[in-house]
């Protein structure tokens, strides 16, 4: 089986909440039904071995998306398949998919010795035989992140924000996971420690074969360890292709945008265009394009059709004026 065949495939994926009253206050008021569109027709793929990124702002529908992934939240509509992989000793399977948290102070049970906590799939899903080889495997992965085999005794309040994300790391390593999908990781971290936990999960990509799906806001992260970047915005993906093709020629306004956040060392005092407006809400969103109320290029048509997503070079963009 080749490994360039797409280990994860989202087909027009959706994902819609009734926040709408209760039905009797509803009637009383005759007030409609509120859907709130998280996720709409988001399509994508992900090779085995590469990392895919998506970036936007604070709620775009990323983490709504990465629960989708991992099944913890089910579409409304469309599809989310993993393809089969054939793995060292031979067998051919779906991909083991794991996902780290974005808070490594909420992720982690501060009532469990990070030994039991590390344990916990080892043991539910029945990959060692023994006891002795579980704490075996445990010390092992968290020396594979950095840590001591004697940090098995300890508890979570006694590690650091960086050492947590360590621990989180290497308890989705334990069920061996093919695929780790990772809900901005970095984000609650100092800058210094953040540069220790990507370059963490580079090396452990390369000595693993893992794929990830990295979501973050932050395009300086994504630029260090994205093979493929989607930008999304109000629940659509807007740009998406080769990463280095979309940081070179960005093609979607909101894109270029997003790119002009980016400190320049070189040119710290260059003319940036600023982002004016809010994001408008999912529960009612604007007609046509929905970046066109912020955008300072928009046109007549951008405020009546929607535009579809079409593909300039090896990037698809969603776009009438791109």
């Amino acid at each position: 089986m080749s490994d360039m065949a797409p280990i994860l495939s989202v087909d027009a994926a959706c994902c819609h909440f009734d926040v709408s009253s209760p039905w009797l206050a509803r009637k009383l008021s005759g007030a409609p039904r509120r859907i709130l569109r998280a996720v709409e027709d988001v399509s994508f793929t992900i090779r085995r071995g590469t990392t895919f990124s998506i970036v936007g702002e604070s709620g775009c529908g990323k983490s709504t998306l990465a629960r989708m992934v991992v099944g913890l939240q089910k579409p409304t509509d469309g599809s989310v398949r993993f393809g089969d992989i054939r793995h060292p000793d031979g067998r051919v399977a779906p991909p083991r998919v794991q996902m780290i948290f974005q808070d490594p102070y909420a992720s982690l049970n501060p009532r469990w010795r990070v030994g039991d906590i590390i344990a916990e799939p080892v043991r539910e899903l029945g990959l060692r035989s023994s006891e002795r080889d579980v704490l075996q495997r445990v010390g092992d992965l968290l020396e594979i992140v950095g840590l001591s085999r004697a940090d098995i005794t300890r508890y979570p309040h006694a590690f650091s924000g960086g050492q947590r994300q360590r621990i989180s790391i290497a308890r989705a390593l334990a069920t061996e996971a093919d695929f780790l999908v990772c809900d901005e990781p970095t984000s609650a971290l100092d800058v210094s420690v953040q540069a220790q936990i990507l370059n963490l999960m580079v090396r452990l990509q390369a000595e693993f074969g893992l794929t990830y799906l990295f979501i973050s806001h932050n395009l300086s992260v994504v630029r260090h360890m994205s093979d493929h970047l989607a930008i999304m915005y109000l629940g659509r993906i807007v740009e998406q292709g080769p990463a280095e093709d979309v940081f070179r020629q960005p093609q979607h306004p909101y894109t270029r945008l997003l790119l002009d956040t980016i400190p320049d060392v070189e040119q710290p005092n260059r003319a940036r265009r600023p982002m004016s407006g809010e994001v408008p809400s999912p529960i009612s969103p604007p007609s046509g394009c929905a970046f066109h109320p912020r955008c300072s290029v928009a046109e007549s048509r951008c405020t009546e059709t929607r535009p579809e997503p079409r593909l300039k070079g090896d990037v698809q963009v969603a776009c009438h004026l791109a």
